[in-house]
């Protein structure tokens, strides 16, 4: 069974540039989490992963050390996935910055990062 976060907004003081840090910028993060599929029948919170403590971490991750990459963001979240939540047998991460300037223009830069067990 797989658990999606879509479109998750976060604010956060990453980026390569000086500027992007300081004042900090709007980020979009899509996270799908893959795990037994025991809550199907019981219809139990207790037999999954509560997907309000995915969004907890993903804040958690934009709230902690300043990261220059995309990269490093996507990295950082997959890897606290793995690493809290035993049930996860695979993430995928993608973190967006739909307000990235670019020429031409683009709708979003995005890394996306895919881990399993």
């Amino acid at each position: 069974m797989t658990i999606e976060l879509a479109g998750m907004v976060v604010f956060g003081r990453h980026g390569y540039l000086e500027e992007e840090r300081r004042l900090g910028q709007r980020f979009l993060v899509d996270l799908e989490v893959e795990v037994r599929d025991d809550a199907a029948a019981s219809d139990r919170i207790e037999d999954t992963l509560d997907y309000r403590r995915l969004a907890a971490l993903v804040r958690e991750v934009f709230a902690g050390p300043e990261r220059l990459l995309l990269e490093g963001l996507a990295g950082a979240i997959a890897g606290e996935v793995l690493g809290r939540f035993e049930e996860v047998e695979r993430v995928r991460v993608r973190v967006r910055k739909p307000d990235v300037v670019l020429d031409p223009p683009v709708d979003h830069a995005a890394v996306v990062i895919e881990r399993r067990r």
